[in-house]
């Protein structure tokens, strides 16, 4: 099997795995996704969070033995690990479904992704002539590049639906990509309080509040409060407040994770290292010694950072074609 996640995440899906008991045997990019094979059952993968999309493996090959596509195609194609896709599914399928082949590839030298993508369609059309073409199509069939020369190919499992973890019951412009959410949580530690002070839509206190934390938000926009309060129900606590100044005692709460603005969608009305130093400053004050402090930036320069957190990880990732970074602190 293999998985798609956001560009940069791969490391924290193979992580997310081996939590479940599954080993991941190699990782790559395609250019749009991160991609992680491994071996396991589609039962034992409930509950994943940092993942996208899942695929049944039905082939891999390499450019180096035969470059061109039609011999690519006809590598990655196993119809017997096709018939195993298939029972994996857990929706049940008419007599001749559409299907549609989507193809990735790493460099365009030697063929096009649209010629790929043809070759193997063909294929598909004479082993299963039932089969209609379709877009949308109740089958996905994707074939990606995930490493310079190497090719997987498989069956989609999941749908759209897969990605909203649910879904939100009222979006907002730049609402952040739930897996991302899911992954900043996972770097928070055991879970106990969480806050997070630029909550927007909800999407982060959603996520944790799945994976067992208790959670409340806050936001300077009472626009984003009314969101959020609609999308996480009156169980939650959402309030109006300014992140630089928190109406909370000190080390109140064991982990804050936020999405920081940073002028794409929503600005700040100061200089950004200012904003940010005070920002640090006063999540660091109402965190516990030993608790966690996870943010979405670009940049966090280290002289913005108080001496009582500490950096443990960092993570570069890419949404919407926008480089990005997850940052995790320790408090002190």
């Amino acid at each position: 099997m293999f998985a798609a996640t956001v560009p940069g995440l791969a490391a924290l899906t193979t992580r997310e795995l081996a939590a479940a008991g599954i080993r991941a045997t190699g990782s790559g990019s395609d250019g749009r996704s991160d991609l992680v094979l491994f071996e396991a059952i589609p039962a034992a993968l409930r509950g994943l969070r940092t993942v996208e999309d899942l695929f049944v493996e039905i082939g891999r090959t390499l450019r180096s033995e035969g470059d061109r596509p039609q011999w690519i195609s006809k590598r990655l194609w196993k119809p017997n690990r096709l018939e195993t896709a298939l029972l994996a599914r857990a929706r049940s399928l008419p007599r001749a479904p559409t299907y549609r082949v989507i193809a990735r590839v790493l460099q365009e030298r030697s063929f096009l992704r649209t010629e790929l993508r043809r070759a193997l369609a063909s294929i598909v059309e004479r082993d299963r002539p039932q089969w209609k073409p379709g877009d949308p199509a109740q089958l996905e069939i994707w074939v990606s590049e995930y490493r310079a020369g190497r090719f997987v190919a498989g069956l989609r499992l999941t749908d759209a639906s897969t990605r909203q973890h649910g879904g939100r019951e009222q979006e907002r412009s730049g609402a952040l990509r739930p897996a991302v959410a899911a992954a900043m949580v996972s770097l928070a530690g055991t879970p106990g309080s969480l806050l997070d002070p630029c909550c927007g839509s909800g999407t982060i206190l959603a996520e944790a509040r799945s994976a067992g934390w208790s959670v409340s938000g806050s936001d300077i926009d009472s626009k984003a409060v009314a969101v959020a309060s609609r999308n996480l129900g009156p169980d939650v606590p959402v309030d109006r407040a300014d992140a630089r100044r928190l109406d909370l005692p000190e080390a109140s709460v064991d982990a804050c994770v936020s999405n920081l603005p940073f002028g794409r969608q929503y600005d700040v009305a100061e200089p950004m290292d200012d904003w940010l130093r005070a920002v640090l400053s006063e999540l660091a004050r109402v965190t516990r010694p030993g608790g966690r402090i996870v943010l979405l930036a670009p940049k966090i320069p280290a002289v913005v950072v108080p001496k009582s957190l500490r950096q443990t990880e960092r993570h570069s990732i890419t949404l919407l074609g926008t480089r990005t970074t997850i940052w995790a602190y320790a408090r002190r």
